[in-house]
């Protein structure tokens, strides 16, 4: 597939809610509130996996969310219009990067989300703060995000690797599971991931026997696995995702490896993901989560509406992309103007309170603070319909599940 064509361009810009710019000019005339906003528009671009391996739990879902918050706004801020613009980052840092510089030079975009995968989620971040616009990393999980890559400019919305590989091992200790191997892809996002799970193992007094790392969209895990396999460890911590996790968990319930005893831990895994596998393979399997559908009124409220438009309950990052896009609208409202800088004081200082969050804060690096959940896969018995796949286990605070503050490596955390 060829990258950002003309074709796909086409197809997939200017999606502009509230009317056309002809229209909203008519509608509200020049003046104050008007010129407040730059290019007399606010741009939002959606920079996600919109046709590989995480394209199911990002993709379209994320911008299907992200005009829902639009059109919850009212189609408009300041008195001008909010547009949306998306694009497919392929998983390569040279598309992603060729995109989110085509928007910021060519079409104003003001700020950008989603950019899940961090290798350009870091990449992004950067150029996000030459050119002083606003990046919102909704589905990428590397830590460095926060830690020595921050920027003034870039947050870091729905979880990290390091909340999920605490959740997900601490839970897996309590049980008496010391024993890791750790199957890794071979990327940034991976990388931080194992780092992680790693640190969280050691620190528990747990050990890590062993580590493969295999490439993005690998199809074929028997060499890994049996590498896990003759390692003695008692859990396989998956430090994959998307269809790479799919096909993981499947492959072990193939060669034995669950009938053996070795647990599948899974350091990322989404709601899309156990549908996929199926609750008969799935059944059991503990993760870590910012989301689910199902939790309380709220929650299923607003998965009832996506699912109208996108035939499933979301994601986490297709829901929490609602809530990223929103607060930073309210927050071009409430400094009056579409500059970065301003608008990112007002995202910082307001908290942050939506159907999925409570009490969220932004901390100085960047980070979002929100609680977060250890789920667990139901059997099959459990299930009461097709979207009925998982159980919270455990609430777990937002000020224990992210890494301390005081173990940042980002400059605006360092005291002293």
């Amino acid at each position: 597939m060829i990258a950002d064509n003309a074709a796909m361009a086409a197809s997939r810009r200017m999606l502009m809610l509230g009317g056309s710019a002809l229209a909203a000019a008519a509608i509200w005339p020049a003046g104050r509130a008007l010129a407040q906003a730059s290019d007399n528009t606010v741009k939002i671009g959606v920079l996600d996996d919109m046709s590989g391996v995480f394209a199911d739990q990002q993709g379209m879902g994320d911008v299907v969310s992200a005009r829902m918050a639009i059109e919850d706004f009212g189609g408009r801020v300041l008195g001008a219009p909010i547009e949306i613009v998306y694009g497919d980052l392929q998983n390569r840092a040279d598309i992603g990067m060729g995109i989110a510089r085509r928007w910021y030079d060519q079409e104003r975009v003001d700020a950008i989300f989603g950019i899940g995968n961090s290798a350009v989620a870091l990449a992004v971040q950067q150029l996000t703060r030459e050119k002083n616009r606003i990046n919102v990393s909704v589905a990428a999980g590397t830590t460095e995000l926060t830690g020595a890559a921050c920027t003034p400019n870039g947050l870091h919305w729905t979880y990290d690797n390091y909340a999920l590989a605490r959740g997900t091992v601490s839970a897996m200790m309590a049980e008496g599971k010391r024993k890791w191997f750790f199957l890794t892809s071979d990327y940034a996002f991976g990388h931080s991931l194992e780092a992680n799970g790693t640190a969280v193992v050691r620190a528990l007094g747990g050990e890590v026997v062993g580590a493969s790392r295999a490439p993005l969209n690998e199809t074929d895990f028997s060499a890994h696995l049996l590498r896990a396999a003759q390692s003695g460890a008692q859990v396989i911590g998956l430090a994959v995702a998307g269809t790479d996790l799919i096909n993981a968990v499947k492959q072990m319930g193939e060669f034995g490896l669950l009938r053996r005893g070795i647990q599948p831990a899974a350091l990322l895994c989404l709601l899309t993901n156990v549908k996929a596998i199926g609750l008969e393979t799935a059944q059991g399997l503990v993760f870590t989560e910012a989301y689910y559908w199902d939790q309380n009124d709220q929650t299923r409220a607003f998965s009832t509406r996506f699912a109208r438009i996108h035939g499933r309950p979301p994601t986490m990052f297709q829901a929490s992309m609602w809530g990223a896009v929103t607060h930073y609208l309210k927050a071009v409202q409430a400094a009056g103007t579409d500059a970065a800088a301003p608008v990112m004081a007002k995202m910082r200082e307001t908290p942050i309170n939506d159907f999925m969050t409570t009490n969220g804060r932004i901390r100085e690096d960047g980070r979002i603070i929100r609680d977060m959940y250890l789920m667990r896969a139901k059997k099959p018995s459990e299930s009461r319909g097709e979207w009925d796949l998982l159980e919270v286990a455990q609430t777990i605070p937002g000020d224990q599940a992210f890494r301390p503050a005081a173990e940042s490596e980002c400059p605006a955390l360092r005291r002293g």
